[in-house]
């Protein structure tokens, strides 16, 4: 994938913009500005063209950037569909880089190398390496590849191999290769020690819930507490989906995978906190114990929730998994989740809604997404909107009648249960790329892990 040292017959990659593409054109060699003629080139953004020597080998490539945009701007998308597009050999970028740009170009070549191939032939490997560009911290870029991957391959596995106990046992196994403190409750032992709302949901599958607690990291440090929704897989319950919505629901677990990801940067990095990581993991099935409309359950926080509807799930379970965390009155608090369907209505699959309750740390976590091309938006906690949450017969609803502004009531619900820490970020994510592009599979998107690993190495070891 990668070698630090310069190899003969080495072929340049010339990134060129649209404004530059004339200029650039009339440095090269006759043959080359004739090729890039016959081949109606003009660096349209993603446009690549391999140019031949006079023996038809390759002797260097261009890959278009479109319009001229900052280099700090550059992207690995634009990296990302390389390696499959170019022939076997060995690569080099030809023009020097700013480091930032160094370092998206280099992971966007690892990244676009993704295969999830466990239920196939795996394709023959393939011999494509790129020199590491001067200013690449390429430890760095195994490790983003690493977690990445780890979250792709979790969303990717269909729920028959990527149920709870599968899931919970993931967790456990990256908690032990980073010396992790862990604790895992099971079943009706959910009862016992106070997640009464996880058991609830998951109490009708085959495979019973349960909850992940992973602790790493010096007493001395900032508490980092980090929690994702574990649903692997999502019926709706009883309030049972159509068969088209019920398609995606292995990745219901998406939260919790990407929650992983990030854990395992935190602790590879060694940052300098004292991480706590909470996976409930349950499937939301349907059978003669499954949990009902109108029922009313308890919650780890000791607030009452009647159940409007059993498809708003996520919520119940992260609800008691962020009380576990906010007891500790962690210094930041952070849940992941593919939580709402009214998020994907105003953002759309590739924007993940944050939620702050901090003007700074939001503004500081987008500004970051933007620059790490891991981009999320942050949507109101309105607190007007609190009372559509109000039920006659219990503390709160977890559901709204009012039709409107679901993901803003999903995280009013989930706000109702983070009353301790000192800064809370909830994300509301797709984490699914459901159309071919270049560089991009359709299949597991690992939405907001790099954004907010940026965010804490700002934090905590900047």
């Amino acid at each position: 994938m990668f070698s630090r040292e310069d190899r003969p017959g080495s072929v340049p990659i010339h990134l060129v913009h649209e404004e530059e593409f004339e200029q650039w054109r009339g440095a090269q060699p006759e043959h080359a500005r004739n090729w890039l003629t016959a081949n109606n080139f003009k660096a349209e953004r993603q446009r690549m063209l391999l140019i031949p020597d006079a023996r038809g080998r390759p002797e260097s490539v261009v890959l278009g950037l479109g319009r001229h945009q900052a280099r700090e701007e550059f992207t690995f998308w634009h990296a990302a569909a390389l390696p499959d597009r170019l022939p076997e050999g060995d690569y080099h970028v030809a023009e020097p880089m700013p480091p930032h740009a160094a370092m998206q170009f280099a992971f966007g070549w690892a990244y676009g190398q993704y295969k999830f191939e466990r239920y196939r032939r795996a394709a023959p490997a393939r011999h494509v390496q790129l020199r590491v560009p001067a200013g690449v911290d390429l430890g760095e870029v195994e490790r983003l590849c690493a977690a990445t991957t780890l979250a792709r391959d979790l969303i990717n596995t269909p729920a028959n191999d990527m149920n709870p106990e599968t899931l919970a046992q993931a967790a456990v196994d990256l908690g032990r290769r980073y010396g992790c403190r862990h604790r895992l409750v099971i079943g009706d032992d959910l009862l016992a020690h106070r997640f009464p709302a996880v058991h609830a949901v998951g109490r009708a599958a085959a495979v019973a819930p349960r909850i992940v607690e992973l602790e790493w990291g010096s007493p001395a440090h900032p508490k980092l507490s980090l929690v994702g929704k574990g649903v692997c897989f999502d019926t709706g319950g009883l309030d049972i989906k159509p068969s088209a919505s019920m398609l995606l629901m292995k990745k219901d677990m998406g939260g919790a995978a990407v929650t992983l990801a990030l854990a395992q940067l935190v602790m590879d990095a060694k940052l300098p906190v004292r991480l706590q990581v909470i996976i409930p993991a349950v499937e939301n099935a349907v059978s003669a114990g499954a949990y009902r409309p109108s029922d009313v359950i308890g919650t780890r926080k000791g607030l009452s929730v009647e159940v409007g509807n059993t498809d708003a799930e996520g919520r119940l379970i992260l609800c008691d998994a962020l009380a576990l965390a906010d007891e500790e009155k962690p210094d930041l608090l952070i849940d992941m989740a593919t939580l709402t369907g009214a998020a994907r209505v105003a953002l759309g699959p590739e924007l993940p809604a944050l939620f702050c309750n901090d003007e700074a740390v939001s503004s500081e976590v987008v500004r970051l997404s933007h620059a790490e091309a891991d981009p999320v938006w942050r949507l109101p906690l309105w607190p007007g909107y609190d009372e559509d949450l109000s039920s006659k017969v219990a503390d709160l609803n977890n559901v709204s009648n009012s039709g409107f502004a679901g993901a803003v009531l999903a995280a009013l619900f989930l706000k109702r249960f983070v009353t301790e820490a000192n800064h809370w970020l909830h994300l509301d994510l797709y984490a699914w790329n459901g159309k071919e592009r270049p560089g991009r599979p359709v299949g597991a998107e690992p939405q907001c892990v790099r954004a907010l690993y940026a965010y804490l190495k700002q934090r905590y070891a900047g």
